[in-house]
């Protein structure tokens, strides 16, 4: 008898050790399930011009994804940031190409103007007291508007070679993408970290109107937030027309729905208040190596999207089934 309540306590354990390990790095798991797959699918894609390939690819959307999730994170999401995005890029070509700026003139403008775009639609969320979802599901098209309009529906080529060193070039043979990409990753983790602002972007997520009865500034808290994202944006619109070396008024459309599913596949809660930046990161090469690995194999465009989304909806499946069960938890632990 003692035997056997012994052997059912540690199967215990190791089922409940086995379920936290899965909880906690189950991103993990995916990502080098998808290596693993693709890798044994295709040799070429463990290469190292592959994988170099893959993080050129994907430096500028890991960065544009930090702003999505702070912003979620926050309670706020940005259906615009695609276009956002756009608008950056074809500003900081103009300025590069029509009216020939040195490029540190046409960076700033890129960047200020994706920090205007975001600061707008925050703004509208609060002093309109409409749903983020539904305030830059207008604003997309507005922004798509400006852009064609800006542009005349033409693309922008001939950047100068000292611009595209930005999302091209090397510095002692690492990738200055990567470089920057690094840098924005510990700026957006020190942020939500370690300084009260991070803190209060929990908070104001998580709950309102609890935050605002704890004596948090919610709106300027939220305004600071978009600020912040935006020029997430900003930074992201330069490494992408500087890798390109062209820019269009379409040119980032739809990487909205990438950066908010890479952000929900990286336990970010689309209800706010819960969310980490290294998952965040996971996420957005999980969706890179994806698209990547079907590239390699063969499978084009559409299948990646319907993989993309079939991920967006197991990740918000599993989002909820980690709520429910926490509320499980609390309620026989009170009860």
């Amino acid at each position: 008898m003692e035997q056997q309540i012994k052997t059912t306590a540690v199967r215990s354990i190791s089922s409940i050790s086995l379920g936290e390990f899965f909880r906690k790095y189950v991103l993990l798991v995916v990502l080098i399930l998808c290596i693993t797959i693709f890798s044994v699918i295709n040799p070429q894609f463990l290469t190292l011009y592959n994988i170099e390939n893959i993080i050129w690819q994907n430096a500028y959307l890991v960065v544009a994804t930090l702003g999505m999730a702070l912003l979620i994170i926050g309670g706020g999401v940005d259906l615009a940031a695609g276009y956002n995005l756009s608008f950056g890029t074809v500003l900081t070509a103009a300025c590069l190409v029509w009216w020939d700026t040195p490029v540190w003139v046409a960076v700033i403008a890129g960047i200020a103007v994706c920090i205007l775009l975001s600061v707008i639609n925050g703004i509208l969320s609060i002093k309109l007291n409409i749903n983020a979802f539904m305030i830059t599901l207008g604003t997309m098209t507005i922004f798509s508007g400006i852009s064609n309009i800006f542009t005349q529906q033409q693309a922008i080529y001939n950047l100068p070679e000292e611009f595209k060193y930005i999302g091209q070039g090397s510095l002692l043979g690492i990738p200055i993408p990567l470089i920057i990409m690094v840098v924005l990753i510990a700026v957006a983790s020190f942020i939500l970290n370690t300084t009260y602002l991070g803190r209060y972007i929990y908070a104001v997520g998580g709950n309102n109107e609890a935050s605002r009865l704890a004596g948090i500034k919610v709106n300027q808290t939220k305004i600071l937030i978009y600020i912040i994202a935006g020029f997430f944006f900003g930074v992201s619109a330069i490494l992408l027309v500087s890798r390109t070396g062209s820019a269009n008024a379409t040119m980032a459309a739809g990487t909205e729905f990438t950066m908010i599913t890479a952000a929900v596949l990286g336990g970010v809660a689309i209800q706010g208040g819960i969310g980490k930046i290294w998952s965040v990161v996971v996420g957005v090469f999980i969706l890179g190596i994806l698209a990547n690995g079907m590239q390699i194999i063969g499978l084009g465009v559409y299948p990646q999207y319907i993989a993309k989304g079939a991920i967006l909806i197991a990740a918000m499946g599993f989002d909820l089934y980690q709520k429910n069960r926490a509320a499980k938890v609390a309620k026989s632990t009170t009860g």
